[in-house]
């Protein structure tokens, strides 16, 4: 059973876990979150197969320099008319024999075997073109690979910094819920001694309860933010073994964040950018298209038939292979009817171009426009949780000010639970600036295109 959980059961299932309850669990620093958000999620390991997978496509559009060489054998019946010159398509190159002087359909038996080879050693830049739109797709998906793991990467720092700024509010809860009981102790103590009325011993036990609830409500929360982070980072662990390290976030500001950076690290613009390339390589490939091809072949079969020369029947040697034919040659072809249908695609890609390239003006315009306000936010950030720190001084003294108050009959329950509830909010208050603060230092990250920008302020 977790510490936590025997520690609920000790006090009764109210449901506080002490800071000690958590001297068993598993230390997740930011630093090791990204790491293993890289190396061990699934989604992960999809797209960086799905990457490796396309790399295939460069070293097969360089296969096709290779010669092709196929060898096959064929047997069959077929009627006596011209039997010499039948067989399956698609690979005997074909062949002719002699006619015969009329219509006989007698079926004979016909064999060839062979081998035929097929180069096209010279294409005119049209394997050029293949080549490199395969590779502008390999350095595709590797951008969107990039492109993935960023995002996951900000969504895990973004739930470790929701999910420390919860166990902060727990560690603030408890400390308002063993200030409530101090106050419940003292008044039950005034109200023996005829002191304080015996409604303000009823008053404490109310807030005392609204107390403890408001602390079972962020316990629920944060270990549903923990459960998350499993998710996201592909943890076996179970959410409550799972000890967040870098609680410092929420007591130290982040250094100035560089914002001079450009977009080119980014992986968002990174990913357009290539998209860009392989339209633009598309392009060419298509303007290659209306080029000559120029095959050179070669032929080596034997064969046997049925019928002879004089037109005698033979069955037996149709199946000897008794007639060895050898041939090679050259052919170039050129496609002239293709010229309206290259035409409108090169007009289709040239579209798509100017198309991507407008995104990627506006990929560079969201990111330079995300980074200006990020460093905006992270600039009043840090004036507001210098204030909040402040604040939450200032109202911890005067809560020890109303304390007193409240011993010497000063002041009545409502004045001391007010100040109490002050320095709740306060306390929160800071809390909540902390977070903002780190966040904005974040969204700089993401706009600059490098989370270092944010884990070089971790200490």
């Amino acid at each position: 059973m977790n510490a936590c959980y025997r520690k609920i059961l000790i006090i009764g299932g109210i449901g506080i876990c002490s800071l000690s309850a958590y001297a068993q669990q598993k230390p997740l620093h930011i630093k090791d979150v990204l790491t293993l958000v890289q190396s061990s999620l699934p989604q992960m390991k999809a797209y960086e197969e799905q990457a490796k997978s396309s790399q295939y496509n460069v070293k097969l559009a360089k296969n096709t320099l290779l010669p092709d060489l196929n060898i096959g054998y064929q047997a069959g019946y077929a009627t006596y008319n011209n039997i010499t010159g039948m067989s399956y398509p698609g690979f005997m190159l074909p062949i002719s024999g002699p006619p015969s002087a009329g219509n006989i359909y007698d079926p004979v038996p016909g064999t060839a075997a062979g081998a035929i080879v097929k180069w096209n050693p010279l294409t005119f830049g049209q394997r050029s073109a293949a080549i490199e739109k395969a590779t502008a797709q390999y350095k595709l998906a590797n951008s969107t690979y990039n492109d993935a793991l960023f995002r996951q990467q900000y969504a895990t720092i973004s739930v470790y910094l929701d999910a420390i700024y919860l166990q902060k509010l727990m560690q603030t809860y408890q400390a308002n819920i063993k200030r409530t009981t101090t106050g419940l102790q003292q008044s039950l103590v005034f109200t023996r001694e005829g002191l304080r009325p015996g409604i303000d011993t009823t008053q404490f036990q109310s807030a005392l309860a609204q107390a403890k609830t408001d602390l079972l409500i962020v316990q629920r929360q944060y270990y549903a933010q923990l459960a998350e982070l499993s998710r996201l980072t592909g943890l076996p662990d179970l959410p409550e073994n799972l000890l967040l390290a870098d609680t410092t976030l929420l007591s130290q500001l982040p250094q100035v964040a560089d914002t001079t950076a450009g977009p080119s690290a980014n992986p968002v613009y990174q990913y357009y950018q290539v998209k860009k390339e392989v339209t633009e390589t598309s392009l060419k490939e298509v303007n290659r298209i209306w080029r000559p091809k120029l095959d050179l072949w070669a032929n080596a079969y034997a064969r046997g038939s049925g019928v002879g020369a004089d037109g005698s029947v033979d069955k037996a040697d149709g199946w000897s292979l008794s007639r060895k034919n050898y041939g090679a040659g050259v052919q170039i072809s050129f496609p002239i009817l293709q010229f309206s249908e290259v035409q409108l695609k090169k007009r289709q890609y040239s579209a798509m171009l100017k198309a991507d390239e407008a995104q990627l003006d506006q990929v560079r315009l969201n990111l330079q426009k995300q980074k200006e306000t990020a460093r905006y936010s992270f600039d009043q950030n840090i004036l507001i949780t210098k204030q909040a720190v402040i604040q939450s001084q200032a109202a911890r003294f005067a809560y020890d000010g109303l304390t007193l108050s409240y011993a010497s009959g000063l002041i009545d329950f409502t004045r001391l639970i007010q100040g109490q509830y002050d320095l709740l909010k306060a306390e929160t208050g800071e809390a909540a600036a902390y977070l903002q603060t780190w966040r904005a230092l974040l969204d700089i990250a993401i706009a600059n295109g490098r989370l270092t920008t944010f884990t070089d302020n971790l200490k």
